[in-house]
């Protein structure tokens, strides 16, 4: 067996069947899926069983323990060479495996991963939120790969490693979020070879709406501290950048607001200044939505991208910030937030 596919899944029985039908179409047929059910209240059991005799298909039942440990669950009753570990919000392209086939016949890896791009059946609101995940104007632009500013670390929506390197590092760690880094990062410290694989790409779904996404970018604005707790050399001067968008943010509409007040009390230079504080502001959200508008090829998405990528960029400033001040500044203990929102 070459490669085995292992997904751990929560309550998520519609979005399972889009991803095992999608699997169906593959070019290359010497695959397993590994089904990992995390503790689910809605399990995925009968969509699972649609799909027994279409492909090789097995499927497991755990205690709730979060996706790090069920990626580990689903890898030790794997059979493949290479384990790839997908989220179950994926739709994977009919092409992807040969993808990855024909990059490692040609440059072998220890590990990979790709990237992920939205579908044309995605909401709007998915799209916005798809932009403002890789785009170079927000945190997409320190993700690593091709035309990025860091190294390439995997991420768990799209990520594959040999099955040996998989044991011989101990698989996921027991990190609710930033798990994928953390593995990453032990990849690169045990002097494994690590590549982008930019044609072995899936549709990824994202969040639903933007208050589920702030949840899930200020957690891993946590956990990136998290992560330099750990691993000191892996904090770049990049990641400070959302927190340093989140400050001038703070500080530009702190200061037009007190010049308007001002203004509106007789401070005649006021009633300019105000504006021109807000204007860093404005030129970022056009340049965001001319950028997006031409990408998705909608003005609506535009518009809705510029929300999704303050909420971008705040959300994961705001946890950077607080996890710097809880555990650098006061020493604290290791920490998430929005916790009964996540995984259980």
């Amino acid at each position: 067996m070459k490669y085995s596919l292992i997904v751990p899944v929560f309550n998520r029985p519609e979005e399972v069947d889009e991803l095992l039908q999608s699997l169906v179409s593959q070019s290359i047929a010497d695959f397993e899926v590994l089904i990992v059910e995390d503790g689910s209240a809605l399990p995925c059991k009968d969509v699972v069983d649609k799909y027994v005799g279409q492909l090789d298909v097995k499927y497991f039942v755990k205690p709730n323990s979060g996706p790090g440990m069920s990626r580990n669950y689903g890898a030790e009753r794997a059979q493949g060479e290479y384990l790839i570990v997908l989220d179950s919000d994926c739709v994977i392209p009919c092409n992807y495996l040969k993808e990855i086939e024909k990059e490692l016949q040609e440059n072998p890896a220890d590990a990979f991963g790709g990237p992920d791009r939205a579908h044309e059946s995605f909401s709007p609101v998915q799209k916005a939120i798809n932009y403002s995940m890789t785009s170079f104007f927000t945190t997409g632009g320190i993700r690593g790969g091709k035309k990025k500013m860091d190294k390439f670390y995997p991420r768990s929506f799209n990520m594959g490693i040999r099955s040996d390197v998989y044991k011989a590092l101990g698989g996921f760690s027991k990190m609710r979020f930033g798990e994928d880094i953390d593995f990453s990062i032990r990849i690169f410290d045990g002097g494994y070879k690590c590549r982008l694989f930019p044609e072995a790409w899936v549709w990824h779904k994202r969040r639903t709406d933007f208050t589920k996404f702030f949840r899930q970018v200020h957690n891993s604005g946590i956990a990136r501290i998290h992560l330099y707790k750990k691993y000191p050399k892996s904090l770049k001067l990049v990641h400070l950048l959302p927190a340093l968008f989140t400050l001038g943010t703070f500080f530009l509409l702190l200061f037009a607001a007190v010049c308007r007040v001002m203004g509106v009390n007789g401070f005649e230079i006021c009633n300019t200044l105000w504006w021109v504080a807000l204007l860093p502001l404005i030129l970022y959200s056009l340049l965001v939505l001319i950028d997006s508008g031409i990408q998705n090829k909608s003005l609506k998405i535009g518009v809705l991208s510029i929300e999704a990528s303050f909420i971008q960029l705040i959300g994961y400033g705001t946890g950077f910030l607080r996890a710097w001040w809880t555990r650098c500044v006061k020493n604290g203990a290791e920490f998430s937030a929005f916790d009964n929102n996540f995984y259980k």
